[in-house]
């Protein structure tokens, strides 16, 4: 009877945007401000641009690979289906702690935004607050999260566009002129060091990806959520360039007393306590927006390994009234505790090392699918299918060598841990290839 139960087919191109937006957090860019400025010199919308152009590349195969395979699983399908279950499963497990430790940040983000404007009341406090909050939504549906989603989504971008405004007149009023290169440095600061800046940036378009394990929830896949990605990664982009643009032109020398609050501190600076107050006040709707797209996001690619026998069953049982992965969500829930225990900037570069890993092996399968397997190799095969995944995949790999040594010593460590369950799971299989063939029932 359990094996009936299936998830709703809710979810729009407007939903679908809206928990891709949900996921990234437009308002990232602040919560994450001090890293990311310190991170790249203080050469912000550089590091954008080149960020930008690396997601968009990746952006695309996504797209290629979701018209292909419109299932949930994301990376970890695609990589499978292209390649081989063992590289699926690698790169499944590796954007899982992308995943996960996504929903670390969102509670961890949460405390220390919180915890800037109510010092009395300590950060676990509010994480704890959070987590059960975010639980319970995605416990009660996809639905109810993406349209409580919406609304927080638009406050964020509301609040992006007046802040821009305000910047922007304050620009006028006080008789400022625009460089005429925004992207030049006049700190001294490297092109490489932008580089390094940029495979943190990648941080903040994290999310487009997240849509893709919503596939079986989405109404007609294969058109929707390739649309859905790009619309996603392109306004990002669009509010990153010009509040960075802005911000690096009108105050191009900042420091921060505490990095983790520096958005915190940049919106008493700008605009005194009242901006302060009210981007705090957005703030707690975004990272509660952001908490349950990563949960959502992290709960059904946990529903797909576990129907495909790399986890155990459990992790592939559907509740049969709210028709939601329950026991994965409640889990999740309890991992996202260990924010109390975690730096921000530690997770953001888990984070990355995660996402920059499933993007490479994305870009590749489009490659082994399109071209390789299927010989498909019109001219404009080639372009689409061969030079732009080559693109994109090279872009992503420099970023990769430019992280830092201790998340590649953990992304490492993980993979290893990986393998040992991957070993344990096929020794105790009573049937060889059981793991591609449940993929291909799923697609």
């Amino acid at each position: 009877m359990s094996e009936t139960i299936t998830l709703k087919r809710d979810l729009s191109l407007t939903h679908v945007v809206t928990m891709g937006l949900a996921w990234m957090s437009p308002m990232i860019f602040f919560t994450s401000f001090g890293v990311l400025h310190e991170g790249s010199g203080g050469m912000l919308l550089a590091a954008y641009v080149l960020a930008f152009a690396a997601i968009l590349f990746t952006a695309a195969s996504y797209g290629q690979m979701a018209r292909a395979f419109p299932v949930s699983g994301s990376a970890y399908t695609y990589v499978s289906k292209a390649m081989n279950p063992f590289m699926g499963f690698i790169v499944g497990w590796v954007i899982l702690l992308d995943y996960l430790f996504s929903c670390i940040v969102a509670v961890l983000m949460f405390g220390i935004n919180l915890h800037a404007q109510f010092p009395t009341v300590p950060s676990y406090a509010w994480i704890t607050l959070l987590t059960l909050v975010v639980m319970t939504i995605n416990i009660i549906g996809i639905k109810t999260s993406a349209n409580i989603n919406k609304i927080f989504v638009m406050m964020q971008i509301l609040f992006i566009a007046s802040f821009c405004a305000f910047l922007a007149y304050k620009a006028v009023t006080e008789g400022f002129t625009a460089g005429l290169n925004p992207l030049s440095s006049t700190s001294g600061v490297s092109f490489s060091s932008i580089l390094a800046g940029a495979s943190l940036v990648c941080f903040s378009f994290l999310g487009f990806d997240s849509i893709t394990t919503m596939a079986e929830e989405t109404k007609d896949p294969k058109k929707t959520i390739p649309r859905a990605i790009m619309i996603i990664v392109i306004a990002a982009g669009i509010m990153y360039f010009v509040t960075a643009y802005l911000i690096q032109q009108l105050y191009p020398s900042l420091t921060f007393s505490h990095i983790d609050a520096a958005g915190f501190e940049l919106m008493q600076m700008i605009g005194g306590g009242l901006l302060a107050s009210i981007f705090t006040f957005v703030i707690i709707f975004s990272i509660l927006a952001q908490g349950m797209a990563s949960m959502t996001t992290v709960s059904r690619l946990l529903l797909v390994m576990g129907r495909s026998s790399l986890l155990p069953s459990k992790f592939s049982s559907i509740h049969p009234k709210f028709r939601t992965p329950v026991f994965n969500i409640v889990l999740v829930s309890i991992i996202s505790l260990f924010a109390m225990f975690i730096r921000l900037e530690t997770a953001i570069m888990f984070v990355s090392f995660g996402a920059l890993t499933a993007f490479l092996f994305v870009n590749l399968s489009v490659i082994f699918h399109y071209i390789i397997r299927n010989k498909q190799r019109e001219p404009k095969d080639l372009v689409f299918r061969l030079a732009f995944p080559l693109i994109g995949a090279g872009f992503v790999f420099y970023l990769i060598t430019l992280l830092e040594l201790s998340s590649l010593l953990l992304g490492t460590s993980w993979i290893a841990l990986g393998l040992i369950l991957y070993t344990i799971n096929r020794a105790r299989s009573a049937k060889d290839g059981v793991v591609l063939g449940e993929i291909e029932k799923a697609v």
